[in-house]
């Protein structure tokens, strides 16, 4: 059903840590989907029903083929059983090539969570002889993007150059006005997250740039997308 299956903590970690690479994604062709594990409330201006409106227009501007919120609790996210059960079955149904999870340090116990969660559901899913929804899914691979409550420089895996849609990401974080509110003083969270995407741009020679990691080897077929 899907080519990547992008999995957040809350709604907005999917576009803060790689809106840019979704929209690359999606302009080649790729089915790409995102699954948040809570709603993210309680915050200061939002509630539940805000933050679901600001997620449908964001998922409207990126142009997803797929999005879901599993109701996990926020702020008490926990890699327990039935969460896993839970996120396996997702995995089955949607049965995407690729996984993305939040980078595994991080000074918010619900990204830490998160990742531990999508390892162990990543394992669950393939097995048989057992009462998950759908038939057994393994996908390939698990990479993590760079969403982080640390002021921390995490040595990249790959770079994702994403130049031309970073107006594409612009706009969907604009969407989460209760969470980036215009009125905050400078830097903001979302000038912060321009300066990052200059500077891993500038690593590579381009405008703008998203950062990923793996715990795994990362093949290459061919040489013919490395710049």
């Amino acid at each position: 059903m899907l080519d990547v299956l992008v999995i957040a903590p809350h709604p907005d970690d999917a576009e803060l840590g790689m809106g840019g690479t979704i929209a690359v994604m999606r302009a080649q062709g790729l089915r790409v989907g995102v699954l948040d594990l809570t709603d993210g409330e309680p915050t200061p201006r939002g509630s539940p029903q805000t933050r679901a409106l600001e997620t449908a227009a964001a998922t409207r501007e990126l142009g997803l083929d797929w999005r879901d919120n599993l109701g996990l609790p926020n702020r008490r996210l926990r890699a327990t059983l039935a969460a896993r059960a839970d996120l396996a079955g997702v995995i089955r149904q949607t049965r995407p090539r690729w996984l993305f999870a939040p980078h595994w340090v991080d000074a918010h116990p619900d990204h830490t969570a998160a990742t531990r969660l999508v390892t162990a559901a990543r394992f669950w899913a393939k097995l048989t002889k057992c009462d998950l929804p759908g038939e057994p899914w393994h996908p390939e691979r698990i990479y993590h993007y760079a969403c982080v409550h640390l002021k921390l420089l995490v040595r990249p895996a790959f770079i994702v150059d994403i130049s031309a849609t970073w107006e594409v990401k612009r706009r969907c974080l604009a969407c989460y006005a209760s969470q980036f509110p215009r009125d905050a003083p400078p830097p903001t969270v979302l000038d912060r997250v321009e300066t990052a995407a200059r500077w891993w741009g500038a690593q590579t020679g381009v405008a703008y740039g998203e950062a990923f990691t793996a715990r795994e080897p990362i093949g290459l077929r061919n040489l013919g997308g490395l710049f």
